[in-house]
């Protein structure tokens, strides 16, 4: 069981790493009049450092998904 210390740090944790990836696109990437990412001159990207940034999303999510589940006994 986790305390709400724990899960709050958790939700911090992914809020920071999806900032952090947001931030990597909104430098490399122009947006639209609609503040949409416009790929239509198709921009290159890093894929390690893209790769990089979405592990780490990822495995936050992951983490505190499995965080939640064992806190409230879910059964997804």
């Amino acid at each position: 069981m986790f305390t709400k210390d724990e899960v709050e740090k958790e939700v911090a944790r992914l809020m920071e790493i999806r900032n952090e990836f947001y931030e990597f696109l909104d430098e490399n990437i122009p947006k639209d009049n609609f503040g949409k990412y416009d790929f239509s001159d198709s921009p290159k990207l890093e894929a390690k450092r893209v790769y990089e940034l979405f592990y780490k999303l990822d495995y936050q999510a992951r983490k505190l998904r499995g965080i939640i589940v064992n806190t409230y006994n879910l059964n997804p």
